[in-house]
């Protein structure tokens, strides 16, 4: 089961993950509510549409931008709505 570790903290874990130019997208609800804030980031990808960005942060460590999703995606990219990919500060194993 594909799961992703920051700071050797699991913070999701889905045997349902989607993946998409090499990330893998794994449903929001898996992702732990406890360990990200919002953050203003915004990136725009062509097909994709805009993305928004979460920033991990436990126990004094930060790191910013590095959980995104894509709250409107783009018409060709319905499979990464309701999901979430990880910087590489996340170790996603599958």
């Amino acid at each position: 089961m594909p799961k992703a570790v920051w700071n050797d903290l699991l913070i999701a874990e889905s045997n349902d993950t989607v993946l998409v130019e090499g990330n893998h997208y794994f449903p929001r609800s898996t992702l732990r509510d406890d360990l990200i804030r919002e953050s203003d980031t915004q990136t725009v990808c062509p097909w994709k549409g805009t993305a928004s960005y979460y920033t991990l942060e436990h126990n004094g460590q930060i790191s910013p931008d590095a959980v995104w999703y894509y709250p409107i995606p783009g018409p060709k990219a319905g499979m990464v709505r309701d999901r979430v990919a990880f910087s590489d500060d996340v170790q996603v194993i599958d």
